[in-house]
């Protein structure tokens, strides 16, 4: 276990293509989600920030209103076997946050981008993840960015409006209150 992330893990994560998130409040189902694309950025050795894109749920952003700790995991499927979490408080930064547009120039664009999260690391932790299967990796998927530009901005307001603002626990999301 660490305070902060060392140069070794920076450069680790650096080279994983996809990481997972894990969130819950008090009462909430637990929700993990694998996250992929470039749209993750180490800010420093106790910070991160990932931008979230548009999906058929929005449960971190209701999660994290309510009880903002985030555990982010980056899992080692080719080379040397590594687990590496790192845990701690989460905000979301969303379009109508006065900080947004620094938030926002981290990341290249990318159609459908809802929140960016930031998280303040408190801990580190590795463990050995020698039973975790090797995978190539063959290329990002190209269908969420596909369909977002297809739909284009409105469409994408829309779709929050209609999809995107309560949980699976039914707890709202603030999509359209911070973004429209």
């Amino acid at each position: 276990m660490y305070p902060a992330l060392s140069a070794e893990q920076v450069r680790f994560i650096g080279a994983q293509k996809i990481f997972f998130v894990g969130t819950a409040t008090a009462d909430s189902r637990i929700n993990v989600s694998p996250k992929g694309m470039d749209c993750l950025r180490i800010l420093d050795a106790s910070r991160l920030a990932w931008l979230n894109v548009t999906g058929s749920g929005n449960e971190t952003a209701a999660h994290v209103q309510q009880v903002p700790r985030m555990t982010v995991m980056f899992c080692a499927f080719d080379g040397s076997p590594l687990i590496l979490r790192v845990y701690r408080q989460a905000r979301a930064i969303h379009h109508n946050d006065p900080e947004c547009t620094d938030a926002y120039a981290r990341f290249t664009p990318i159609a459908g981008a809802r929140q960016v999260f930031e998280l303040a690391i408190d801990l580190v932790q590795t463990s050995c993840g020698q039973a975790v299967p090797t995978y190539t990796y063959r290329g990002d998927r190209q269908q969420q960015r596909i369909w977002a530009e297809k739909l284009g901005t409105d469409g994408i307001r829309n779709y929050w409006r209609e999809a995107n603002q309560r949980s699976i626990d039914g707890i709202p999301t603030g999509i359209v209150d911070k973004n429209l």
